[in-house]
């Protein structure tokens, strides 16, 4: 698999954000470009995202992950929902445009906030869109149960995948499945046992934490593969 290639992507007419491309190896490519937005207290650079777009382009896939601005302008709270939501769709528009990825189907998704405005963005508009990979959907804010983001989603038609882990404060995987329940969604859950938010599990589970995320890269591989060829 060949290094990442740093990308600069046009949000509006003064702003842009830093983007890397993790080309897909050669001898397995699926055809698919997955565009990943990182979670809203760490950017494209963290262990977390480094892993998962590694791991995906190891298993065929071409991966785009990128900053918000309010990252990329290293400011620590998040921008409001419309400038994330514009910053995401100008990654959707370069991805389809990019020379190596047009003519690939195109996946969104990412961790945590990024997962989130990724579905946003797809509830608004999904016509380019084949599938959504949510790590660690924030179903509701720590604590308030109540508080749910998840009316939306029954506006994507696209097939969605929920990696989500038992222990999750954001929502645990039951709690995902419940709403793919009553919603009635196009949508698989990838339950992580023990996992938490970042699908860290803790040492008691008897189970290397590489092993944990591997295997939820491979169950991504399987469904993407599976939903769309």
């Amino acid at each position: 698999m060949s290094a990442p290639a740093n990308l600069k992507i046009k949000v509006n007419n003064a702003e842009s954000v830093t983007a890397m491309l993790y080309p897909a190896a050669k001898s397995d490519r699926a055809g698919m470009t997955i565009t990943l937005g990182h979670g809203a207290g760490a950017n494209q650079l963290s262990a977390f995202m480094r892993m998962f777009a590694t791991g995906l382009a190891a298993r065929g896939l071409d991966v785009l992950t990128f900053n918000f601005l309010y990252s990329e302008q290293k400011r620590r709270l998040p921008d409001s929902k419309e400038r994330l939501e514009s910053c995401y769709r100008a990654v959707i528009e370069a991805a389809l445009n990019h020379r190596r990825l047009k003519t690939n189907q195109l996946l969104i998704g990412g961790k945590s906030m990024g997962g989130r405005i990724a579905s946003q963005v797809a509830a608004a508009n999904d016509e380019n869109i084949s599938g959504l990979v949510c790590l660690g959907y924030p179903l509701h804010p720590p604590g308030r149960p109540d508080k749910l983001r998840a009316e939306h989603l029954k506006n994507i038609r696209a097939p969605m995948l929920f990696v989500q882990g038992s222990r999750d404060a954001f929502g645990t995987g039951e709690e995902v499945r419940a709403i793919i329940k009553k919603l009635h969604l196009p949508a698989t859950l990838c339950a992580v046992e023990g996992g938490d938010h970042s699908l860290r599990v803790p040492k008691s589970a008897g189970v290397a934490q590489e092993a944990v995320y591997e295997n939820a890269l491979d169950e991504i591989a399987r469904w993407l593969r599976s939903s769309l060829d």
